[in-house]
C-alpha cells in the first residue's frame, strides 16, 4: 500500500503555500544556517506526504551517515597499494602478521559495505515486494496443496525507491575511495532527503549535491533573471503536466482500465498516448522538481534530454529518466563487466568464436540483471519484468546486427546520417518505445498480451476520424488542446535538440518581451488546463514506482 497524505508537486497547496515559504524561510536564513532550514523543511514536507513513515527516512539518514563514517575509517586505513603489496606477498611466500592483518581489514572494509547494502535493499524489498514474492510462493504452495500464506498489509513512505538508490550510491563511492565520508550530517540528511527530489527523483549523487547543501561548492546564483527562468521552468512543467498530460489520463483509463481492452487501431492509439501521458508528466515535474530546486539555491541532474529524437533502443535509454540509467550503468553494468568471471567469459569466447561474439556474450552477462533491476525497480508486477527484458533483448539485437548494419551502408554507400535513414530510424525506435509502454501500462502482463494481439484483429483506421476518439471521455476541444500543447513542446525540444537555448534566447531579449513570454505561458496553464468540474487531480504517476 501506498503512503498516506498527499502532496504532490503539481498540487495548489505546494505551489502556492509550501514552496513560497520555504523560498523565503530560505532567503531570510544567514548562509550557514541554510542547510538546516533546508534539513528542517524537507523532513516537514515527507511528513506531511508520508506522516509517521518518516520514521525509515530518518532511520536510513542516521544508518547512511554512520555506516559511510565506518566505511571510510576503514577504507582510509587500508594502502593504495594494497593489491600490490598482497601480491609481492604471494609471490614470495611471505606469511607475516601484517600482510594477514590487512586482508583481515580488507575483508571487514568489504562486510561493512555489503551489510550496508543488505539491509538498504532489505527494506525496500521488504517494503514494496513482500507480497508479490508471497504470491509467486502461494503458487507452488497451493499446488502442493499447502496453505497459502497471508501477505501483511504494508505502508510504503514516499521515494523509498529513489533514495535507496541513492544511498547506496554513496555506500559504494565511499567504500571505492571515489568520495571520501561525509562528516556533515545535514548533508547526508539531504542527499536522500531534499524535499523536491522526494517524490520522483532524479536520482542525485553525492557529487551533484552534497557539496553545495555544506556550502563546499557553488554551482547557481539566485539572481533576479536566474529566479525568474526558475518560476517559468515550473510552469513549463505545469503545463505538461495539466494541459497535455491530465487530459490524457481519462483516454488512458478508458482504454487500458475497461473489461472489454480494445482493439485494432485503438490499441495503437493506447501506447501512443499513455507514452506521451508518461513523457508530459515525467519531465513536466521534473522541471518543476528543478526549478523548485533552483529558487533555494541548488542545481539538480536533468533526467530528460530529448528522448523520442533518439535513433535507437539503447540511445533513448540514455535520454530518458537519464539518473536512473547512469545509476544502474556505474552500479550494476560496470562491476559486473569488470569482474573475473566476465574478464575470463570473454577471453574464452573470444578464443572460440572472434571479438564480436565475446563482447556480445559480456554485454548479455552485465546486461541482464541491470534490466532485471529496471524493470523490477518500477514496481512488483511481471509486466514491469517482462519490459526490462524487452529491452534486453533489443539492446542485445543491436549489438547482434551491428557487423549487417556497418556492412549494409558500406555495401550501398547510403549516408547513415542523411536525413531519410535519420528519420527512418527515429520512427522505427518510436515503434520500440510505443510496443514497450504499452506493456508497461497494461494491468499484468496477461493483459498487455491480449492487447498487443488485438493489434492484429480488425484494426478499422476509420475510427480515428468516425467519432470515436470522442467516445474517450474528451471531447474537441480537449483533443484540439492535446494536440496543439504536444506541437509546441515538440517544437521546444526540436529547437533544443539542434542547440537552440531559450533561457538564452529569453535573457537577451528586452524586459517588457521577456515578460510577455512569461505571462503567455503562465496564461496558457490556466486557461487551458484540464481542471474544475469534471476534472479530478490525477496523481503523479512516478510516484508511484
Amino acid at each position: 500500500m501506498g503512503a498516506t497524505g498527499h502532496m504532490g508537486y503539481n498540487e495548489l497547496s505546494y505551489l502556492f503555500i509550501f514552496l513560497p515559504l520555504t523560498v523565503l524561510l530560505y532567503s531570510i536564513s544567514p548562509k550557514k544556517f541554510r542547510k538546516y532550514v533546508l534539513t528542517a523543511v524537507s523532513w516537514v514536507y515527507f511528513w506531511l506526504c508520508s506522516k509517521y513513515l518518516i520514521v525509515y527516512l530518518l532511520g536510513d539518514t542516521v544508518f547512511i551517515y554512520l555506516m559511510g563514517l565506518w566505511i571510510g575509517k576503514v577504507g582510509d586505513s587500508i594502502p593504495e597499494n594494497y593489491e600490490v603489496l598482497i601480491r609481492k606477498a604471494e609471490k614470495s611466500g611471505e606469511k607475516s602478521p601484517e600482510i594477514s592483518a590487512l586482508k583481515r581489514k580488507k575483508a571487514f572494509h568489504k562486510t561493512l559495505m555489503l551489510v550496508s547494502i543488505i539491509i538498504l535493499f532489505g527494506i525496500l524489498l521488504y517494503l514494496k515486494y513482500t507480497g508479490f514474492f508471497m504470491s509467486i510462493a502461494n503458487r507452488f504452495i497451493v499446488k502442493g496443496g499447502g496453505v497459502p500464506l497471508v501477505a501483511p498489509t504494508l505502508l510504503v513512505p514516499i521515494g523509498l525507491s529513489f533514495y535507496t538508490l541513492e544511498a547506496v550510491g554513496y555506500i559504494l563511492e565511499v567504500y571505492w575511495k571515489r568520495i571520501p565520508a561525509e562528516h556533515d550530517f545535514f548533508g547526508i540528511a539531504l542527499l536522500i532527503g531534499f524535499f523536491p527530489q522526494t517524490m520522483e527523483g532524479p536520482i542525485a549523487r553525492y557529487g551533484d549535491t552534497v557539496r553545495q547543501f555544506t556550502g563546499e561548492q557553488k554551482l547557481f546564483e539566485r539572481n533576479g533573471q536566474d529566479m525568474a527562468y526558475a518560476v517559468m521552468r515550473i510552469f513549463w512543467g505545469m503545463f505538461k503536466k495539466i494541459v497535455i498530460a491530465d487530459r490524457l489520463n481519462t483516454v488512458v483509463a478508458n482504454l487500458f482500465d475497461k473489461a472489454e481492452l480494445p482493439h485494432g487501431v485503438m490499441i495503437i492509439v493506447a501506447a501512443v498516448c499513455y507514452t506521451v501521458q508518461l513523457y508530459m508528466e515525467f519531465s513536466g515535474m521534473m522541471d518543476v522538481v528543478i526549478g523548485s530546486a533552483r529558487l533555494v539555491g541548488i542545481k539538480l541532474p536533468e533526467n530528460f534530454r530529448q528522448p523520442f529524437f533518439s535513433q535507437t533502443a539503447s540511445e533513448f535509454w540514455r535520454r530518458w529518466h537519464i539518473t536512473l540509467g547512469a545509476w544502474l550503468k556505474d552500479y550494476v553494468f560496470y562491476p559486473v563487466a569488470a569482474s573475473r568471471f566476465s574478464k575470463n567469459l570473454g577471453k574464452k569466447v573470444r578464443k572460440k568464436s572472434g571479438r564480436h561474439a565475446a563482447k556480445l556474450a559480456t554485454s548479455a552477462l552485465a546486461l541482464t540483471p541491470v534490466w532485471l533491476f529496471n524493470g523490477l525497480w518500477h514496481g512488483p508486477q511481471m509486466n514491469y519484468i517482462f519490459y526490462g527484458i524487452y529491452y534486453l533483448v533489443l539492446l542485445l539485437l543491436e549489438q547482434v546486427i551491428d557487423p549487417a548494419r556497418d556492412a549494409f551502408y558500406a555495401k550501398t554507400g547510403i549516408n547513415r546520417k542523411g536525413r531519410g535513414p535519420t528519420l527512418f530510424r527515429i520512427l522505427r525506435t518510436w515503434v520500440i518505445i510505443f510496443t514497450g509502454e504499452l506493456f508497461f501500462r497494461a494491468n499484468g502482463l496477461n493483459s498487455g498480451v491480449h492487447m498487443f494481439l488485438n493489434l492484429f484483429h480488425g484494426f478499422g483506421i476509420s475510427r480515428l476520424w468516425d467519432g470515436s476518439l470522442l467516445n474517450l471521455g474528451i471531447n474537441e476541444s480537449d483533443w484540439l488542446a492535446v494536440v496543439l500543447g504536444t506541437v509546441v513542446v515538440f517544437i521546444y525540444d526540436l529547437l533544443t535538440e539542434r542547440g537552440f537555448s531559450i533561457r538564452d534566447w529569453m535573457s537577451k531579449r528586452k524586459t517588457p518581451v521577456r515578460w510577455a513570454c512569461y505571462y503567455a505561458l503562465i496564461f496558457a496553464v490556466i486557461i487551458f488546463g484540464a481542471y474544475g468540474t469534471g476534472y479530478q487531480a490525477v496523481d503523479l504517476i512516478y510516484a508511484g514506482f
